[in-house]
């Protein structure tokens, strides 16, 4: 069984042939990309600062944040970068605002090719695809690899409580999120429980998402000096 949907041998190349670089993204394109511009602005990130749009897809964010941000100053990982490269080429203004190079394949969160001078970073709607550990290996290698990052935001689904959590759950936007299988859902205290272990502070965000996703925003946890 798979993972994810978005594993199915065949799946990005079909879409990009049929001009589906958007809707496998998740739909609601112009929303989602204001939705998580506003999560970024509110996280204080300035034009100067360089942003990590970890599973960027075909640049729903991007076409956004590079506008915002200095040239080079933004970099994205998906575990397809046809897909990214689509993106590059329709969906911004200017493409020789965004380097090919800064559009890194990465299927495993493991951040190589990407420049340490990352200080924000945000993944939206990619751990509700995934199971729990996957959560895990991302904060575990960002906190490795990226000295000057501040802030990271991301996104999960939640089950209320442990009987939810090993069925079917109708989320408050009308998603069924499943324990084992896409869309997952996890509970709030294993998010904070994963983040913890993996040497980060996490708080829940009330902010309102699409399709009823809960927002985490974290720091890393300053090493003990004594």
């Amino acid at each position: 069984m798979t993972l994810s949907p978005y594993e199915v041998e065949g799946f990005y190349d079909r879409a990009l042939e049929n001009g589906k670089h958007r809707d496998i993204v998740g739909g609601r394109w112009d929303e989602t990309g204001r939705v998580q511009m506003q999560i970024l602005r509110d996280m204080g990130l300035q034009p100067d600062d360089v942003l990590l749009d970890i599973g960027a897809g075909s640049l729903r964010l991007g076409c956004k944040a590079i506008e915002y941000l200095e040239p080079g100053h933004y970099w994205a990982t998906d575990a397809s970068r046809a897909l990214m490269l689509r993106g590059r080429e329709v969906e911004l203004v200017d493409p020789s605002r965004l380097s090919e190079a800064q559009l890194i394949e990465d299927k495993t969160f493991d951040f190589v090719g990407v420049s340490d001078d990352v200080t924000h970073a945000i993944c939206f709607a990619v751990f509700t695809h995934l199971p729990i550990s996957h959560l895990a290996r991302a904060l575990k290698n960002l906190r490795r690899a990226f000295p000057k990052l501040g802030q990271f935001a991301f996104t999960v689904f939640l089950a209320p409580d442990r009987e939810a959590l090993g069925k079917p759950y109708r989320q408050k936007d009308g998603v069924v999120t499943h324990p084992a299988r896409a869309p997952y859902h996890f509970l709030a205290e294993d998010v904070l429980a994963t983040a913890q272990e993996a040497g980060w502070e996490i708080s829940a965000d009330p902010m309102m998402l699409p399709r009823g996703q809960a927002l985490y925003l974290g720091r890393i946890c300053q090493k003990d000096e004594s």
